[in-house]
């Protein structure tokens, strides 16, 4: 063993290095022989690369019209059949030249190897600051020749924009179009982004318009037109990280907010006892003795009615909401995983420490954590439609990649998605110092060597970029280094408006920035500052001055400062802990060493930090005290480090495996929900649909016929009166079926027949006094409104199943098998239920009566009255009256149909009842009598 500080002895020393040296020495002689298979990818380009090199003084020679010129013949030559892979070269040429005069940038050879795999379907995996935001041009501009959109997915609103603003100079001066995509998006904007050749959008907002688009009417109300091709920016970030999140529209369900607050004031009332926690799976449960405890204090609370214990299943909801709340007070930590802003509990993300704004826990643990910090509670949501990023991803007919770490993560990428990872050589050799990590035993000696030696970095001028792992740690060391008089400044989610300033300035002299491991992702950290920051600041400072001559000024003033910050050792990032991920690690590490820029990364970890705790440090501490480790002192060895990378990659491969034990089970929604979506937008799609609805009434007579008149059996056994009462219900017909069931030599297939001969005459009757059109219209609507509430209910019900089909397994069946089984047969279940549906609420509609009309009229002039006073006080500044404040989100229906007044309602017009509604107009009043627009009312989306 060898002493914390010290150096191994002598002896043993020499023979784990040379043990090193000759397994390394077999390696490296194969690896010199062979080459390794990224080596021989990056080979593999070398041709295309000098062909578009020597292209390159073709297309110099060319005017700006030349390089349009040139795009247009590319577009032809690929109408014409000619492959995009033959293009590449002249395309990437043009590109290249287009960017070198548009934004004044020269595409690197790297960044053309880069552009090529992303156009082979692979992740290049390219280092911080080797300007992945240009390569991604070359790929988008070959696949946009095809007409058929490009979508490029950025991490954050802001980054789509600013990518967008940028690189659409570029796509401009070779004739193509350029669209940015953002939430709360006015739809013709959106519609027009969406049909631009190259579309910038944050993954988030791609996910919602598919869902979104999937829930509209019409065919011309859809945003999105093709998944074809699209480059994900930070790909680890959106397929790794947040791939099991799902994103969801959703509408409320009912309030029990009271019955949250009595939960919340329960738990602080157990005793430690009463509940075990396991940190690796975040996980809490009660004890045997902790269920006892529980069920006397939620009698004694009037929670469980007497007589009731907590096995019964009407105590399901109680025990459900009773888990939440523990969890809510035992597994999510203020500041860690949220933060409480302007009276709501806002998510923060575990891997980039940014605000999750709008984004809510589902199963009523939101609301748990809500009643915990004595926020207002919201109600629960059911979801209305819903896609991983997973599934989404996988829409598309060709995906690419771009981050600085995906390696760690091939296995990953290559089994869920098909994508390759590609390490592309950098422009310049890295020349960053790494050092081995520093393993200290408690976090306070960690934090006070971590000031030491920030100190020591700022008295010579070098920046230094902290990352922690939560806001509590981050402004707890903001508070140390505030008492050790360090100037710094804090970036996490409470900074998250500064984001992009802290950045820019984190790399000036002497600078300390404190952050949350991935803040500022996406944003480099430029050696001596951001010099257009800087002009920007300049300008305010100096409205009347001369921009060039600033420019000028401020370039000769940040070449001086970048020379001091190289001078001084280049960015320093020191990190005060590790990460699950190994890859989050290296994204921390890869913000330094820029470009061939000099800088240095460490690591300083304790054994109270969550990983070395939580996976075996016990071992670690027990060989530390024995060694005589004193107040202060590290053990720093490459062995340690290697111990904490098997540690990383063992969390890694558990994460990887629920992952993809999820996505089999998302796999089976997502199999239905294709199913689904493609017959919606048939039907959208169809000019008349009375054949599929003819088919669905002739079905359910089939299925009537079939349970009241079973076959091979005799008429004195049929239920023609059970018959006689669903034709009335089911089909809107008062036929004779008693009567007939009396007849001599009558059967089932004469009944049915005569069945269906009135049903479709009653119906033609029915076209003729709405008017075909307007039957038409009715029948499509009909159909997509009941397939989406259809939809909606078997979405609850597989959460329901989820939910509960791991139990199977302690009957020795397989969970996914037997959701899969279930799953299909709900499926066939709802698809028959749809039919009944469809057939019930066709046979009920009839046109309004004059009477009729003139009220929904008056009804209407009411509520915009109603609406016109409620616009005229909020802009006088007066409060809304009781009734007419912000009501619940819920999901919005089709929308661009005939108005409110004209629109046939279902029999039995209820204000209560939105199924009864009709299909109101975006712009009507909401039927609900809120006085509201609809689409500001039961028609905003959640």
């Amino acid at each position: 063993m060898f002493e914390a500080g010290k150096q191994m002895p002598r002896r043993e020393h020499d023979i784990v290095k040379q043990e090193r040296a000759g397994m390394l020495g077999i390696g490296t002689i194969a690896r010199k022989v062979f080459g390794t298979p990224n080596d021989r990818k990056i080979k593999a380009t070398r041709p295309l690369v000098d062909k578009i090199n020597v292209l390159e003084p073709e297309f110099e020679k060319l005017d700006d019209a030349g390089l349009i010129a040139k795009t247009e013949e590319f577009k032809t030559r690929i109408a014409d059949g000619e492959s995009l892979d033959s293009l590449l070269p002249e395309a990437f040429a043009n590109c290249r030249e287009g960017a070198r005069r548009a934004i004044g940038l020269r595409a690197f050879d790297v960044q053309l190897m880069g552009g090529i795999f992303m156009h082979q379907g692979n992740i290049s995996e390219m280092k911080t600051g080797e300007g992945k935001t240009l390569v991604a041009t070359f790929p988008a501009y070959l696949n946009a020749l095809t007409g058929r959109g490009v979508h490029i997915v950025t991490v954050n609103d802001y980054l789509a924009r600013r990518d967008a603003e940028w690189m659409s100079k570029v796509y401009g001066a070779l004739g193509l179009s350029t669209g940015v995509v953002y939430p709360q998006q006015p739809e013709d904007e959106k519609k027009t982004a969406y049909a631009a050749d190259i579309t910038y959008a944050t993954n988030n907002e791609l996910g919602f318009d598919y869902l979104r688009d999937n829930m509209k009417s019409e065919l011309n109300q859809m945003m999105q037109r093709d998944h074809y091709f699209a480059i994900v920016d930070e790909v680890d970030s959106i397929l790794i990280d947040e791939a099991r999140t799902p994103l969801i529209i959703s509408g409320p369900s009912q309030d029990r907010s009271d019955l949250y607050m009595s939960i919340d004031r329960l738990i602080p009332e157990l005793s430690d006892d009463a509940y075990t926690i396991d940190e690796k799976t975040r996980n809490v449960t009660f004890t045997d003795e902790g269920n006892e405890a529980l069920e006397e204090i939620l009698h004694a609370r009037g929670i469980l009615p007497e007589g009731q214990t907590l096995y019964d299943p009407e105590s399901t909801t109680v025990v459900h909401h009773v888990n939440q709340g523990l969890r809510a007070h035992k597994l999510y930590t203020r500041d860690k995983d949220y933060i409480v802003r302007d009276g709501q509990v806002v998510l923060i993300d575990e891997f980039t420490g940014r605000m999750m704004a709008g984004r809510r826990l589902s199963d009523g643990l939101h609301q748990a954590i809500e009643a915990k910090e004595g926020c207002q509670i919201q109600p629960e949501n059911v979801t209305l439609a819903q896609v991983t990023f997973q599934n989404y991803f996988r829409l598309y007919d060709k995906l690419a990649g771009m981050t600085g770490t995906a390696s760690t993560e091939a296995e990953e990428f290559m089994e869920i998605y098909g994508l390759g990872v590609v390490e592309v050589p950098t422009n310049r050799p890295i020349a960053r110092q790494d050092d081995d990590d520093q393993v200290f035993r408690t976090a306070q000696e960690k934090y006070q060597a971590i000031a030491d030696e920030i100190k020591l970095a700022h008295e010579k001028g070098q920046p230094v970029l902290v990352g922690t792992t939560s806001i509590e740690k981050s402004e707890m060391l903001s508070q140390l280094l505030t008492q050790a008089k360090l100037p710094h400044n804090v970036l996490n989610a409470r900074q998250h408006e500064k984001e992009a300033q802290i950045v820019a300035d984190a790399g000036k002299l002497g600078a300390i920035t404190i952050a949350t491991n991935m803040a500022g992702r996406g944003t480099d950290i430029k050696l001596g500052g951001n010099v257009d920051f800087k002009v920007m600041e300049a300008l305010d400072a100096e409205p009347d001055g001369d921009p060039e001559e600033i420019r000028r000024r401020i370039e000769a003033e940040h070449a001086e400062a970048e020379a001091a910050v190289k001078e001084a050792g280049g960015l320093f990032v020191l990190a005060t802990e590790r990460h699950e991920s190994r890859r989050i690690d290296n994204q921390l590490r890869g913000r330094s060493g820029r470009q061939g820029d000099p800088g240095r990364s460490s690591f300083y970890l304790s054994l109270e930090d969550d990983l070395m705790r939580i996976f075996g440090s016990e071992r670690l501490d027990k060989m530390l005290s024995k060694l005589g480790m004193k107040d202060g002192e590290a053990i720093v060895h490459p062995w340690v480090n290697k111990s904490l990378e098997r540690a990383q990659a063992k969390v890694e491969g558990r994460n990887f495996d629920i992952r993809k034990q999820l996505l089999k089970f998302d796999d089976v929604m997502n199999d239905q929900r294709k199913v689904i979506f493609a017959q919606r937008r048939e039907i959208m799609e169809a000019e008349d649909v009375s054949e599929i609805t003819d088919d669905m009434r002739h079905e359910v007579i089939e299925e009537l016929i079939d349970v009241h008149i079973p076959p091979k059996t005799y008429a004195d056994q049929w239920d023609t009166e059970g018959l006689y009462a669903a034709a009335l219900e089911k089909l809107g017909i008062d036929v004779p079926v008693i009567k007939w069931g009396e007849e001599e030599g009558v059967d089932a297939e004469v009944i049915r027949e005569r069945m269906v001969e009135a049903s479709d005459k009653m119906m033609t009757e029915k076209a003729e006094a709405f008017g075909s059109d307007t039957m038409r219209q009715i029948e499509k609507q009909v159909v997509l409104q009941t397939i989406d509430q259809k939809w909606r209910d078997h979405l609850l019900t597989l959460e329901h199943l989820r939910s509960v089909v791991g139990f199977r397994g302690y009957a020795q069946r397989d969970p996914l098998n037997e959701y899969k089984t279930e799953a299909f047969q709900l499926f066939e279940s709802m698809l028959e239920s749809l039919r009944e549906t469809v057939t019930e609420q066709l046979a009920r509609i009839r046109p309004m009566t004059e009477d009729e009309q003139k009220a929904m009229m008056q009804q209407l002039s009411q509520q915009q009255a109603a609406l016109r006073r409620q616009t005229e006080n909020a802009a006088a500044g007066h409060p809304p009256a009781p009734g007419e404040g912000d009501t619940a989100a819920a999901p919005e229906p089709g929308s661009g149909t005939p108005d409110a007044a004209t629109t046939p309602l279902v029999e039995g017009f209820d204000e209560g009842d939105p199924t009864t509604w009709g299909n109101p107009s975006r712009n009507d009043a909401c039927p609900c009598g809120s006085g509201k627009k609809f689409k500001h009312c039961h028609g905003r989306l959640a």
